[in-house]
């Protein structure tokens, strides 16, 4: 009885084994695992292309000659003569300043000169006297040498007074504030029978209109191209700088003034200096606009704008090499329509994605498929 239940646990056991191998049989059938499916693109060929378009830069509105007008002596304001934000011409009165004081002091200087010129003759005429007195021994020597150090004490004390007089009269001159130059003057920032002070009070300030500057800063990279447009100089009717402001553009054409003496370490980039004309008063200091370069490039590269892809601000192509694709940076430059000049990265030749971008990654297999949306490459 015993072996009878043994043979059937065996007999059971035997037919639990055959079946769990039959079903991890059933789990694997034949082959191997198959790999990631390759994704379906289109490409476009780079190729080197003729290209206008323009470089935007943002751009600030300067005036070549601006100064603020400060007292130089102190008093109170007695005159203002112009009108708030008007042309004003290089030497025209612009305030004075109560110049009483300054006209005492000043005839009080030339009183003392007048003092000074008459003890002059006086030691003149003892030195000359006692000189003649001299000749003929009538006179002890010691007199004689204080005589002619009287004289040219004398002589000193009027050269004092003079330089006197011309200290005051130039005060009394400062009591009277001119234009420094042909420009336009702002709102007065102070009024009749206001205290100022010498060097510190700001009166006003005047900038000159026409030309006016714009500034623009352009990185490091591009400063041999604007040093060689400088060079060339501008030709009549050159669009090459144009000012925008919004969909606004500026009807004159600028030119390069200057470029700055060194580049700046922490951002890397260097002023240009732009002069346009401003006959019409329509450019203000302190104005902001976009500054457009026109640029013709014989040998551009132009891509699609779908075929770029952006990581984290930096932008990407998808490069095929062979039945896969690497990712390569690339540096951007100015949109035209649907496509995008690219400045660097890409070159003639290369092949890239330009659809089925989003559903790829480094290293990713592809099959190359025929475009079906019948868009116009460039």
């Amino acid at each position: 009885m015993l072996i009878r239940q043994i043979q059937q646990y065996v007999g059971i056991s035997c037919l639990v084994i055959i079946a769990a191998c039959g079903g991890n049989k059933q789990q694997q059938p034949g082959g191997m695992p198959q790999g990631p499916q390759a994704v379906n693109v289109t490409t476009f060929q780079v190729e080197a292309t003729s290209a206008s378009y323009n470089d935007l830069y943002p751009a600030t509105i300067n005036a070549l000659e601006q100064t603020e007008i400060r007292p130089q002596v102190n008093g109170y304001i007695t005159g203002i003569f112009f009108k708030d934000g008007q042309r004003v011409s290089k030497g025209q009165k612009l305030y004075s300043i109560d110049q009483q004081a300054y006209e005492a002091t000043y005839q009080q200087a030339q009183a003392n000169v007048a003092v000074q010129e008459a003890n002059l003759v006086k030691a003149q005429k003892d030195a000359n006297r006692f000189h003649e007195l001299d000749k003929y021994d009538a006179i002890a020597k010691q007199q004689v040498d204080n005589a002619d150090a009287a004289l040219e004490a004398a002589k000193r004390q009027v050269e004092a007074a003079r330089a006197n007089v011309r200290a005051v009269q130039t005060n009394v001159r400062y009591t009277t504030l001119l234009a420094p130059f042909n420009g336009t003057i702002g709102i007065s920032l102070v009024k009749v029978g206001t205290p100022v002070y010498a060097g510190q009070t700001i009166l006003n300030t005047i900038s000159s209109n026409d030309p006016i500057a714009v500034d623009f800063p352009v990185d490091q990279s591009s400063i041999y191209q604007f040093t060689k447009m400088q060079q060339e100089g501008s030709k009549a009717g050159d669009t090459t700088f144009r000012l925008a402001f919004g969909q606004d553009i500026y009807p004159f054409n600028g030119k390069i003034s200057l470029i700055d003496r060194a580049v700046d370490p922490q951002t890397g980039s260097i002023k240009v200096r732009l002069v346009f004309p401003n006959p019409k008063d329509m450019l203000k200091p302190g104005m902001t606009g976009t500054l457009r370069v026109n640029r013709t490039n014989s040998d551009a590269v132009v891509i699609p704008h779908k075929a770029i892809t952006e990581q984290l601000g930096e932008f990407f192509v998808y490069v095929v090499n062979g039945d896969k694709v690497s990712q390569v940076k690339v540096q951007t430059g100015q949109a035209i329509g649907t496509n995008l000049i690219v400045k660097s990265g890409l070159k003639p030749g290369d092949v890239i994605v330009v659809q089925g971008v989003q559903n790829l990654r480094e290293g990713a297999s592809i099959k190359v498929v025929p475009d079906t949306t019948g868009q116009k490459k460039p």
